[in-house]
C-alpha cells in the first residue's frame, strides 16, 4: 500500500514544473527575457550538476580513504566508484542514444516549429530521467524514516523544478505549439518525479541512491548543453551570463536555506 504523504511529497516535487510550461504561449515576452529565463534554469541544473557529483565523488574518496588506512574496504569503494561511472555514463549516453534512435533528424532537415518541438521534447525526457532519481531519492528517505529529510528533498526539487519549465518552454518561442504538446512535455518532465517517489519508497539501498544520483548527473550535463544551445541560438549573450549567474545563485541560496531549516 502506498503512504499518502509519500505519493504527495513527490506529487508535489514534480507538478511545480509545470508553472514555467506557459512562457511558451506568451506572444509578447521578449527575446531578452526568454533567454534570461532558459539561462538561469540552465545555471540552476549547474548547481545541480556540481552539488550531486561532489556529493557522490567525496562519499567515494572518503571509502578510498578509509580502505588504505584499514587495508579493507575495497570491494565497497571500487563497487561505488564503478556504480557512479556506469551510471554516469548512461545518463549521458542513453540521451543520446535516445535521441538517434528515436527522434530521427532532430538536428536537421525539419521544419524550425518541428525542430523547437524536437529540442524541447529532448529536453523534457532528460529532465525526467533526473526526475525520477530525485523521485527516487525522496522515496528512499522517507522510507528509511528521515522524514525531515524527505520534506526537504521535496521542497527543493519543487523550488528547482519550478524553474525547469522555463528550459522546455525556451526552445519553443516564437512557434505555436498548443497546450496538449506542453502538458505532454511537462508530464514526461514532472511526472517520473512522482513514479520514483513511490518505487523508491519500496526499499533502501546504499547502491541504489549511487547509481540514480550518477544516472542523474549524467543526464543534468546532456540536459545542460542542450539549454547552452539554445541560449547561443538567442544570441543574447549578455544576458544569458546574468541568467547563468542568477540561476546558480538561486539554487545556491535554496540550498543555504534548506541546511539551515535542517538545523533549526
Amino acid at each position: 500500500m502506498v503512504d499518502a504523504t509519500q505519493a504527495w511529497l513527490g506529487f508535489f516535487a514534480g507538478v511545480t514544473i509545470l508553472l514555467g510550461l506557459p512562457v511558451a504561449r506568451l506572444s509578447r515576452v521578449s527575446a531578452k527575457a526568454k533567454a534570461f529565463l532558459n539561462a538561469m534554469s540552465t545555471g540552476i541544473l549547474i548547481f545541480l550538476l556540481v552539488e550531486i557529483t561532489g556529493h557522490l565523488l567525496e562519499e567515494i574518496e572518503e571509502l578510498i580513504e578509509e580502505a588504505v588506512r584499514t587495508q579493507a574496504g575495497w570491494a565497497q569503494a571500487c563497487g561505488q566508484g564503478g556504480l557512479f561511472v556506469i551510471g554516469f555514463s548512461l545518463g549521458l549516453l542513453g540521451l543520446v542514444w535516445f535521441e538517434r534512435h528515436f527522434l530521427p533528424g532532430a538536428k536537421n532537415g525539419l521544419t524550425p516549429r518541428a525542430h523547437a518541438k524536437r529540442i524541447a521534447l529532448m529536453i523534457a525526457v532528460g529532465l525526467g530521467l533526473h526526475n525520477f532519481s530525485e523521485g527516487l531519492a525522496i522515496g528512499q528517505g522517507y522510507a528509511s524514516g528521515a522524514l525531515r529529510l524527505a520534506w526537504l528533498l521535496a521542497i527543493g526539487f519543487a523550488l528547482h523544478n519550478a524553474t525547469e519549465g522555463f528550459g522546455i518552454a525556451a526552445p519553443l518561442s516564437g512557434h505555436r505549439v498548443g497546450w496538449g504538446f506542453l502538458g505532454l512535455a511537462g508530464l514526461v518532465a514532472g511526472g517520473p518525479t512522482f513514479v520514483g517517489a513511490i518505487l523508491g519508497g519500496w526499499w533502501t539501498s546504499e547502491a541504489t541512491a549511487t547509481f540514480t544520483l550518477a544516472l542523474a548527473a549524467g543526464t543534468i550535463l546532456y540536459v545542460v548543453g542542450e539549454l547552452l544551445h539554445v541560449g547561443r541560438q538567442l544570441k543574447e549573450e549578455a544576458v544569458v551570463g546574468v541568467g547563468l549567474l542568477a540561476g546558480f545563485f538561486v539554487a545556491l541560496i535554496t540550498e543555504f536555506l534548506l541546511i539551515a531549516g535542517s538545523i533549526g
